[in-house]
């Protein structure tokens, strides 16, 4: 059996994920300490004990230590199976992060499955649903992966109550997949999604977009939506030829708006100026599937603590060569072999 240190790298949620994802696939049985040290709340939250349980079901796991602030989890795998479950983290708790967690081990199956996922669709320290549907999957549909994902109704810090659906039919084989040039500029789109807040919120955002980053006002559109409660997330959308980036920014209780889409702004700005097709957050998503097809290629930013995390972590579980090097200040290019 495994022992991982969950305290290791970023020391939170994504040692325990892609540890339970890759048992799974793997089949490899682990115990893992010190869960969460790195955060403030250290231990099992609901999220993270929702991962745990999904992972279970999929692969009719044995699993210890599996409790609402538990610091220590043994989790022994057996047969993974696909099909259609509901997974249900009963607060803001990220449910693209459960789907995250249990995506590799639905990779190697050989038929289809349905996730439904309830919780936090838009939360602040998680990928979204829009960058899910949008950036990652469209990725995943080129390394042979047929995957749809609808968003039912959104789910915002603290209230949740978020609900997505997402269709998986695995490939025979992984493709790798090789992403080292973003190609023609396609679309650029600001989305201010708000709920039960004042529309005056999505138009100053807006305003704030179109005068930092110069876009159309016709590229610049307020949406509101219906939730469990009070919400507001700024989508800079960039679409090009191979990959479309999706850069988050959200509204919070005492922060002006102007503020919520200046953070916005310099991380696509950040973007732009490299000149590489894969940005900050979507560099650690890449890594596993990667991992999984045994090849591929892309390049990106400097890689952030949760990267560096993520690719120790593969490489306790994978006997697989994956190479990060700077190429410029600004660039670096990943590389699985």
């Amino acid at each position: 059996m495994l022992t991982i240190d969950g305290s290791q790298g970023e020391g939170g949620g994504q040692v325990l994920r892609t540890s339970l994802g890759l048992s799974l696939v793997t089949r490899t049985p682990f115990r893992i300490v010190k869960v969460r040290a790195g955060r403030a709340r250290p231990g099992l939250m609901r999220q993270h004990l929702t991962a745990v349980k999904a992972a279970a079901v999929i692969g009719a796991a044995e699993v210890r230590g599996a409790e609402l602030g538990s610091t220590e989890l043994e989790f022994r795998p057996r047969e993974v199976s696909a099909g259609e479950h509901t997974f249900s983290v009963g607060s803001a708790g990220s449910a693209t992060l459960v789907f995250q967690t249990v995506l590799p081990a639905l990779l190697r199956t050989s038929t289809p499955s349905v996730l439904v996922l309830e919780g936090g669709t838009h939360n602040p320290l998680a990928p979204c649903f829009d960058f899910l549907e949008r950036t990652f999957l469209p990725l995943l549909a080129r390394m042979g992966v047929a995957a749809h994902a609808v968003l039912e109704r959104p789910g915002f810090y603290p209230a949740g109550g978020g609900r997505c659906r997402i269709a998986l039919t695995p490939a025979a084989t992984l493709a790798p997949l090789h992403l080292l040039e973003r190609g023609e500029l396609r679309a650029r789109r600001a989305t201010a999604i708000f709920s039960a807040i004042p529309f005056d919120v999505a138009r100053r955002e807006l305003a704030a977009v179109q005068e930092a980053l110069g876009w159309d006002a016709a590229e610049c559109v307020p949406r509101e939506m219906r939730s469990s409660g009070p919400g507001n997330v700024l989508l800079l959308e960039l679409e090009s030829q191979h990959v479309t980036e999706v850069v988050t920014a959200y509204g919070d209780r005492g922060v002006s708006a102007e503020t919520v889409a200046g953070k916005a702004i310099a991380e696509m700005q950040t973007y732009l100026a490299a000149g590489v097709p894969v940005g900050e957050h979507l560099a650690d998503q890449l890594l596993l599937p990667l991992a999984l097809a045994g090849g591929g290629s892309f390049r990106s930013l400097a890689p952030t603590l949760h990267t560096k995390t993520q690719l120790e972590v593969i490489r306790t579980f994978l006997d697989i060569r994956i190479d990060a090097a700077a190429v410029s200040e600004k660039e670096w290019h990943f590389e699985v072999h």
